[in-house]
């Protein structure tokens, strides 16, 4: 194992919240080097969460956002295990900031997973995919294959900006909300579900 020093801990502690242990550990798998350890400890974020992905959720918070001039705000729902965690300063400030993102990320997410987007959304985005494709003429000899996997890639990409666990976090947009929010699970040592939100804007749909 690397030898690490105790500022670089103290280092990738700041950044990430967890513990001092952990970070030693995270720091010396990655043989000192900061990104690597913060990459190594949201693959461990990844693995907490799936271990905890089938106990019951029964508690919880909501979470709010009101904007200065009064016309956008923002309720999202998380589920926790036990009124211990929901209490946690980590879960409150994880909820304020998630709605926090709600209002503010552009374009504005419309489900929280892909499964929830409808149907009819995804359509529209194949086929408008599709007659961007057949309208340029440098595509007219491209295999039918082949334009299947740029529409698909377009579609994912429909899903990165609209599908709230996949978008970007405002709050450090290195990670997205799902990779924030598993690193919350493994801090806090609980299974949580991201269940829903709502945003209402003055003159929006």
């Amino acid at each position: 194992m690397a030898d690490v020093s105790a500022k670089v801990v103290m280092e990738l502690r700041a950044r990430t919240g967890l513990g001092m242990m952990e970070c030693k550990k995270a720091l010396a798998e990655a043989g000192g080097d900061l990104a690597k350890a913060e990459e190594w400890l949201r693959k461990q974020g990844e693995k907490v969460a799936a271990s905890k992905a089938g106990r019951e959720v029964k508690e919880g918070r909501i979470g709010s956002y009101l904007h200065h001039n009064g016309k956008l705000g923002v309720l999202v729902e998380v589920q926790c295990e036990d009124d211990f965690a929901a209490r946690n300063e980590l879960f409150q400030d994880f909820i304020r900031k998630l709605a926090m993102h709600v209002a503010a990320a552009s374009p504005p997410p419309v489900a929280v997973t892909r499964e929830q987007i409808p149907a009819h959304l995804v359509e529209k985005e194949r086929e408008i995919a599709l007659a961007q494709l057949d309208g340029d003429p440098k595509n007219a000899k491209k295999p039918a294959d082949i334009k299947q996997k740029i529409v698909d890639g377009k579609v994912n990409a429909f899903y990165r900006e609209r599908v709230l666990l996949e978008q970007a976090w405002i709050h450090d947009p290195t990670q997205t909300v799902e990779q924030v929010f598993k690193g919350l699970i493994q801090k806090i040592g609980q299974n949580m579900v991201l269940r829903r939100f709502a945003r209402l804007e003055v003159g929006g749909e």
